[in-house]
């Protein structure tokens, strides 16, 4: 199974592209919804935090209070790796445990993982290729502004708390450039497909014929 590790820019539009790559074929592992199992009520992971950083970030319910907890992180580096250093072990063990049965169900297929922060936690070397859906930082900011309705400043900062788009840029095996139409991103994705699909299936034939 050829693994792949998709990522981008805040407001890059890295959802779609993976919803476009899930819809010709491709099996998703999101890891947005692995975070969420991860701090669900009850976890280990919920304890960590709660442990960490308070009770103030555990709402009424039990569940986690995420924009209280944004609240403690974001202004602060050493607070966001300590969070980071709970989250993105278990994140990733999860990924794994799925990459493994997906990897049993179908040997010759592609898995798509998709991971906001992928080269920022040091992940990109576990997959076969990485690719970063781009737009330029500009449209990153107009696009943050109008999606979560706060102001430039504010999504400058949100900017500023991740690797620069044009180094992730640089660092992709695969490229997607989202700043134009939905047609014409769909068209690259589906150029993108033809080349997975063509290396999983030579990566599929290597295993199989490797004497060892």
């Amino acid at each position: 199974m050829l693994r792949v590790g998709l990522t981008g820019g805040i407001a890059s539009g890295k959802s779609t592209v993976a919803a476009m790559l899930e819809s010709l074929g491709a099996h998703l592992v999101d890891s947005d919804v692995l975070a969420r199992q991860v701090v669900a009520p009850g976890s280990e992971g919920l304890k960590e935090i709660e442990d960490a950083f308070g009770p103030g970030v555990v709402g009424p319910g039990g569940a986690l209070d995420r924009a209280a907890l944004r609240q403690v992180v974001f202004n602060d580096a050493a607070k966001r790796e300590e969070l980071n250093n709970i989250v993105h072990p278990k994140i990733r063990a999860l990924a794994a445990k799925a990459l493994e049965r997906l990897a049993v169900a179908n040997p010759a297929g592609v898995a798509v993982v998709d991971v906001p922060l992928l080269f920022e936690v040091g992940w990109s070397g576990g997959y076969d290729c990485t690719v970063v859906v781009y737009v330029p930082p500009a449209m990153q900011i107009k696009r943050l502004m109008a999606r979560d309705g706060v102001d430039e400043t504010a999504a400058e900062a949100a900017l500023r708390a991740q690797l620069p788009i044009e180094d992730k840029r640089r660092r992709a095996d695969f490229l997607v450039d989202n700043s134009g139409s939905v047609a014409e991103t769909r068209k690259q994705v589906k150029e993108l497909w033809v080349r997975l699909k063509g290396l999983a299936a030579s990566t599929d034939s290597r295993k199989n014929t490797d004497p060892s």
